[in-house]
């Protein structure tokens, strides 16, 4: 196969979403020429301006300076390159939580094999292929089929291979740069080339081994995080029926020299930790009874705090001779993004409107929402009644909060 200068290759990203787009600007600022491939038009139209759509630090000036130097362009239809990077969704199939005998959701490759189809008539022998969504085991596989049948190139032609993206939002320019990285190629010559892709804008360990082994890496990953949140979650309702601090308790118990419980929250939200412990959990139901605990734990610390919301409000209203107005503090699945993607915040607020209480949201880092009305901070302090803590956003901390009904979830409210 035909050695390829990767130091100045030509990259093909599909996908402008919270990795994609990243990722795409610290391509460019390495010296690679992106070309950035996302179904939306708005998108496409709006990184082309030189402007971001969701919320990152630094990422508006990456982007910026990336199109401004002409290293960064977008469209709506991939173009032949060298080095094909899919960054798309991996959603559930709607209602399969519901429709399967197992109630286990299952995932939805569909995006992944669509961005498959739409690359396979530019391919060419030589290239590089790399599936960054997280996926169930065998994906990269499907992948391979999917392009095999429809340009005729295999896997002694095209180098594909599984990297999956390890990022922290909030933290990501850095993260991709610097965090380890696993490469699982279908062949080995595959892993190594995008090693070498890899090296190009990576300083952390690069690690090579099988497309299978790198799917189920990340996938154990996040389900660990889950896990171990989980374990936090349940303390949490054990301390509330013990009339103890949770975190108190978590402080004093990490001192031990060998444990590291984690805190915990109102649920666990994200495209990934909420998400991945499923793709595994689909593929063996039977051999993950732990990994499907500690998702129903995580998801069921949700409906207890719709639960507890709610007899908090019937009490004050009660005292108060009228309905209590309740503020929901943060949306977002984590602090100070604007990520809504599997958010427990979101659904407890959303379930507390349709319960028909009167909801007063914040989430600063929205500017609105298509099905709820948004208020400001002030507002939110000045007219409610019941302040529910349940994203640790940064405006949040150090409120004088003297006199008021509190209900933190998330640990806020004692933070300086």
């Amino acid at each position: 196969m035909p050695e390829r200068n990767r130091l100045a290759s030509t990259c093909c990203i599909i996908g402008l979403g919270y990795i994609g787009l990243p990722t795409a600007a610290v391509l460019a600022r390495a010296g690679h020429r992106v070309i950035g491939v996302d179904v939306n038009a708005q998108v496409v139209a709006t990184v082309n301006q030189g402007q971001i759509h969701i919320v990152e630090p630094d990422l508006d000036q990456a982007v910026a300076a990336a199109v401004a130097s002409g290293a960064l362009s977008a469209q709506l239809t991939p173009a032949p390159a060298d080095v094909f990077l899919i960054a798309v969704p991996t959603p559930f199939r709607s209602g399969s939580g519901d429709s399967t005998q197992t109630g286990i959701p299952q995932p939805n490759i569909d995006y992944v094999l669509a961005a498959a189809r739409a690359i396979a008539p530019v391919l060419r022998p030589g290239n590089l292929v790399l599936l960054e969504s997280t996926s169930p085991v065998g994906s990269t596989e499907q992948v391979a089929q999917v392009i095999g049948e429809l340009s005729g190139l295999n896997t002694e032609q095209l180098h594909i291979a599984y990297c999956p993206e390890r990022v922290l939002p909030g933290r990501i320019l850095q993260e991709l740069i610097s965090n380890d990285r696993v490469i699982g190629g279908l062949t080995p010559a595959a892993a190594e080339a995008g090693k070498a892709f890899y090296s190009t804008f990576c300083q952390g360990e690069l690690l090579t081994t099988t497309s299978r082994t790198a799917e189920l890496v990340k996938l154990t990953e996040n389900s660990f995080r889950d896990v171990n949140i989980a374990f936090a979650n349940e303390l949490s309702l054990v301390c509330d029926r013990l009339g103890i601090n949770v975190r108190e308790l978590i402080r004093l118990a990490n001192h031990h020299p060998r444990v590291n419980v984690l805190q915990p929250g109102c649920g666990v939200g994200g495209h990934c930790i909420a998400v991945d412990p499923w793709f595994i959990a689909a593929e063996a139901p039977d051999c993950t009874p732990l990994i499907q605990t500690a998702r129903r734990v995580n998801d069921g610390k949700s409906r207890w705090v719709i639960e507890q919301v709610q007899a908090r409000a019937a009490a004050l209203e009660d005292q108060l001779g009228r309905p209590a107005r309740i503020g929901c503090l943060g949306l977002a699945f984590k602090p100070d993004v604007d990520d809504l993607r599997e958010s427990p915040a979101l659904h407890i607020t959303t379930e507390l409107l349709v319960a028909g209480l009167e909801v007063l949201a914040c989430e600063p880092n929205l500017h609105d929402h298509p099905t709820i009305k948004l208020h400001t901070l002030e507002q939110v302090l000045a007219e409610a009644d019941l302040l529910v803590f349940l994203v640790a956003h940064s405006p949040f901390r150090g409120l004088d909060l003297t006199g008021r009904t509190v209900f933190d979830l998330c640990g806020v409210t004692e933070q300086a």
